[in-house]
């Protein structure tokens, strides 16, 4: 039907599982977002044939038209289904919003991920600051872009597994000495949208164990 999308999604959330969070929960598309789990560990051959031949989650399919890359899929539903947009109009704000979704995965994920092998407090600590800073840049809010937006969807999801593991693993605070940051992960906590989708802390730090080991066996 027109109006209805299947997201496909692993069977724990994973840090790209966004669409629930910005739109299903956020701008009440319940109804219009159908979210069909696929088990990473014992993907179904159906989900390669017919949905996404990279064989890998989120996926979305609407109309006919299937996509695999997370900010793609945000932005098509956002642009394609009713409800308030979490894109600004604002020239500004949309070029910054634009180079913010790139950092998230050009820069920050890999930093992040690649400090597990070395010094997380110093080999992340350029973009946490880059953050900090961010999040500083306009007026009118906690968020990114002063009200609430796609970039905040987009990061949300690694900052809270990455402030539990840094946390609990190195013993490393990501919010000492960045106010605005720390001010930014409060305010996203008590959105309900958002909280219904944190993955448990104890997954989230035994994932990224994992994670750590098949790292260190490549090396």
């Amino acid at each position: 039907e027109m109006n209805k999308i299947d997201a496909y999604v692993q069977t724990k959330t994973d840090s790209k599982e966004i669409v629930e969070i910005f739109k299903r929960k956020l701008m009440g598309l319940q109804e219009n977002i159908k979210l069909v789990p696929i088990d990473l560990p014992n993907r179904p051959a159906w989900f390669k044939e017919k949905v996404n031949p990279a064989n890998k989650v989120p996926a979305l399919e609407h109309n006919g038209k299937i996509m695999g890359e997370s900010l793609d899929l945000i932005k098509y539903v956002d642009s394609n289904f009713e409800g308030p947009s979490l894109y600004p109009l604002d020239p500004e704000k949309r070029d910054f919003g634009e180079d913010m979704l790139k950092y998230v995965d050009t820069t920050f994920t890999k930093v992040v991920f690649g400090s597990f092998k070395g010094d997380p407090a110093k080999d992340t600590a350029s973009v946490f600051n880059h953050l900090e800073n961010a999040l500083q840049k306009f007026d009118g809010g906690p968020f990114f872009l002063g009200d609430l937006s796609l970039v905040d969807v987009a990061y949300i999801p690694f900052v809270q597994r990455f402030q539990v593991f840094l946390g609990e693993v190195f013993k490393y605070d990501i919010t000492a000495g960045r106010p605005k940051l720390a001010a930014w992960i409060e305010e996203m906590n008590k959105m309900v949208a958002y909280t219904q989708t944190i993955t448990e802390s104890g997954y989230v730090i035994n994932f990224f164990k994992k994670f750590m080991v098949r790292v260190s066996n490549l090396t």
